[in-house]
């Protein structure tokens, strides 16, 4: 179906186009580049035309995230909408590098991710600039429950989620939190570079919103153990999770691109916070999974992706919680 729709867009174009290329790496949507030559004959013109995923709309509000996206392009941080159909859109090729898993450990690119990630956290977007987080859960948490089979449920504890959501909300919100504008969904394939000029452009705002900034880092954290370009792709390595010198390394850069020196005790903190919200972060992307496995057609395992989330909670929660972690 998606492929009639992208010649359905290629007719559109000049007879000459010549290439339609699927973009691999994207879990939520379907993704190509399709080019057609100048008169010189070189396929130099490129456009990038997303195809929505089916049943998607579970995770976000389309209009609220094309809202987004048109806001991104005027402050200048990410490509143009050029234009809309029924179940997808035209975007501004970026010509740019997206990166790979190994380029989240570089520490040069790392540092370079940060800054831009602080430069993103202070945009000021239109509306309500509340905490998301916790009532998106629980969203998903109810369509999974209605999608889900008996056994299903069962299996990932449906029933039980509920408590930890609330038991996590409570706990992770005593301190004072700092709220940005989070993407929510940092992997690699969402971060373009430019060799030249070596500057960083983020992309696909689909999950982005207000949050607390020790989420997002959570977040990016977290995606260092994926490669979504292997023979595997659902497969989490948690080997491959940054130790505590990098992590603190990354969020110093992260916070002195703000333009002071953060002291130790800054850095601690700031960490601290990110780490327990892996917790959140597992049952998010969790949730993401088991109902991407009932909805979703693009070939990736995510029920098994899911699994692994859902085992990372329960095996981290007591080292991050201890007895707090005990809903009262």
């Amino acid at each position: 179906m998606a492929i009639k729709r992208v010649g359905l867009i290629k007719g559109c174009l000049p007879e000459e186009l010549k290439k339609v290329i699927p973009l691999k790496g994207a879990m939520t949507n379907q993704v190509y580049q399709i080019s057609w030559p100048t008169r010189d004959g070189d396929f130099s013109r490129n456009v990038l035309v997303r195809v929505y995923g089916e049943g998607v709309e579970v995770f976000f509000n389309r209009d609220d995230e094309i809202q987004t996206f048109e806001c991104m392009s005027k402050h200048g941080q990410g490509p143009r909408l050029l234009g809309r159909f029924a179940d997808g859109r035209v975007e501004e090729f970026i010509h740019a590098r997206t990166l790979s898993a190994a380029d989240l450990r570089d520490p040069e690119i790392s540092a370079i991710i940060a800054a831009k990630l602080r430069e993103f956290h202070n945009l000021d977007m239109p509306g309500p600039k509340n905490v998301v987080l916790w009532d998106r859960m629980r969203n998903w948490l109810s369509a999974a429950k209605t999608l889900c089979s008996i056994k299903d449920t069962k299996e990932f504890g449906l029933d039980t989620l509920e408590e930890e959501i609330s038991m996590l909300e409570k706990e992770l919100s005593r301190d004072y939190q700092e709220i940005g504008f989070c993407h929510n969904d940092l992997q690699y394939g969402n971060i373009m570079m430019d060799e030249e000029t070596r500057s960083i452009t983020l992309i696909d705002y689909e999950y982005a919103s207000y949050n607390p900034v020790a989420y997002d880092l959570a977040n990016h954290f977290c995606e260092m153990v994926a490669n979504y370009h292997s023979e595997t792709p659902h497969v989490l390595d948690y080997s491959n999770y940054p130790g505590l010198e990098e992590r603190q390394r990354y969020v110093r850069i992260y916070l002195s691109s703000a333009g002071y020196q953060p002291s130790d005790a800054d850095v601690d903190e700031l960490v601290d916070k990110s780490e327990k919200y892996t917790l959140a972060n597992h049952l998010f992307w969790g949730l993401w999974g088991i109902i991407s496995g009932y909805v979703n057609k693009i070939d990736f395992d995510y029920v098994e992706y899911a699994r692994q989330r859902f085992q990372q909670y329960w095996l981290r929660k007591p080292a991050l919680l201890g007895s707090s972690g005990i809903y009262l």
